[in-house]
């Protein structure tokens, strides 16, 4: 009988590994904040909020910070804090979620994706750089699952052309860059706090800068009770005080922003416990044919942050080819979960990106106020269009729980000992191509 498990072997993993997957974390103190908004009726108020943006502020050591109902809303009011408007071009990394750059159609911009880093995941700076025009406004760079994007070179570049840089920290709240927190490098930045995310809160986003001009822009887009005489001291934004200038109503639930204030005073601590326990499961990694860590060298002062939707990096070729979905499906089939092929989906392949027309312009929204097309071809983005079968997801463990960790590290390292077995069964399973909305592939049935 074979060993593995995925062909009648017994299975590697035999711990229960709920405790250490489980997250968000709360307690009686969350749940103690949020029945204080309730019975004072003040779900639909700001006071809780501003404490909670002026701590999240202090903790980033920015000046100041907005909060917002999503990530979404937080990430457009970023974009129009630094003014991105009709014609504008926001160079982008293809891989991300699709609130990294949507919201630029509303303001009569457009996305220009640019390609990513095989090892990071993140935004190309020589690539970056390619896609610079003459109505480049802006770019937005995206910590993806955690691993810091290269700053200083994305600085360098966007300095020297004169272009805006928004940070979108969604996957990274709290993480390092070289000492320095993240979301602190860019003109601006903007995050989610939802409740999947590492720094959870609810349904939540925030948006911090060091800029008031900035700061005023962005909290006057979607939050009609706060755009007042008080809070604006722009010229351009006095005469119009008392709406939103985006239309939008962005105000932040004040339950979420409650079990932010309580979130924010263990959160550093919780993600050094992650870093610890996603380190270890990686060291017992080293050298296994086939397998690579994405996570970064801390010697340098960079971080993962709270190593958000873990994946890795597979090297298919040191496996005799063996696909990534059949790996997957072999170290699933040893007793580790939450372990499937791919992430995100590249945007710049979906039709909204290529030929919708949301707005009725009588030609693709994305091109529609443009002066030349910037639509691109798969194959100018190469790594992007070929990363789904190239990372994985693996649990992410949020507790320490050293058994658990080796057994983990055990299953990969059968599955990768034993691969010639894989490929030697006529199993097929079909090439992954990532998804537009979450991370991974569908959990296989039971």
């Amino acid at each position: 009988m074979s060993k593995l498990a995925f062909l009648g072997g017994p299975k590697t993993v035999t711990l229960d590994p709920t405790e250490a997957l489980r997250w968000p974390i709360y307690g009686e103190e969350e749940e103690k904040a949020v029945l204080d908004v309730l019975h004072r009726s003040a779900m639909s108020g700001t006071d809780i909020t501003i404490k909670f943006e002026n701590e999240f502020a202090k903790w980033m050591d920015m000046k100041y910070a907005v909060g917002y109902s999503s990530g979404t809303m937080a990430l457009a009011a970023a974009m129009f804090s630094i003014g991105l408007g009709r014609g504008d071009e926001l160079i982008c990394p293809s891989l991300t979620y699709w609130a990294s750059c949507i919201q630029a159609y509303l303001f009569g911009a457009t996305p220009v994706f640019c390609d990513i880093d095989p090892d990071t995941l993140c935004l190309d700076p020589a690539d970056f750089e390619r896609r610079i025009t003459p109505n480049t406004k802006a770019v937005m760079v995206v910590h993806y699952l955690g691993h810091p994007a290269e700053m200083d070179a994305i600085m360098a570049i966007a300095k020297k052309h004169n272009v805006k840089v928004i940070e979108d920290v969604s996957h990274a709240q709290g993480g390092m860059y070289k000492g320095r927190m993240l979301g602190t490098f860019g003109d601006v930045a903007a995050m989610s706090l939802m409740s999947g995310k590492s720094f959870a809160i609810g349904e939540a986003g925030i948006f911090v800068c060091n800029d008031r001009k900035y700061y005023e822009r962005a909290l006057v887009y979607g939050h009609y009770e706060r755009n007042n005489p008080e809070n604006v001291t722009d010229p351009d934004l006095i005469p119009l005080v008392g709406l939103p200038l985006g239309g939008l109503k962005g105000r932040v639930h004040q339950m979420s922003s409650a079990i932010g204030l309580v979130q924010l005073k263990y959160y550093d601590e919780r993600c050094k416990e992650i870093r610890k326990t996603m380190n270890e499961f990686w060291d017992q990694l080293k050298g296994v044919p086939g397998v690579r860590a994405h996570r970064v060298d801390e010697k340098t002062g960079s971080t993962m942050a709270g190593w958000y939707y873990a994946h890795g990096l597979y090297k298919a070729e040191e496996l005799g080819g063996l696909p990534i979905a059949k790996f997957c499906a072999a170290v699933r089939a040893e007793g580790v979960p939450d372990l499937n092929p791919g992430a995100n989906r590249p945007l710049h392949t979906h039709p909204m990106m290529q030929t919708a027309d949301l707005y009725h312009d009588g030609k693709p929204t994305r091109i529609a106020f443009t002066k030349t097309d910037v639509r691109e071809a798969t194959a100018s983005l190469p790594v992007a269009a070929a990363i789904n079968s190239q990372i994985y997801s693996v649990p992410w463990m949020k507790k320490y729980d050293k058994a658990l960790i080796y057994q983990f590290a055990a299953a990969i390292k059968k599955v990768a000992a034993n691969y010639k077995e894989l490929l030697a069964d006529p199993t097929e399973f079909p090439e992954p191509a990532g998804v537009w909305f979450t991370f991974g592939a569908k959990k296989p049935e039971k």
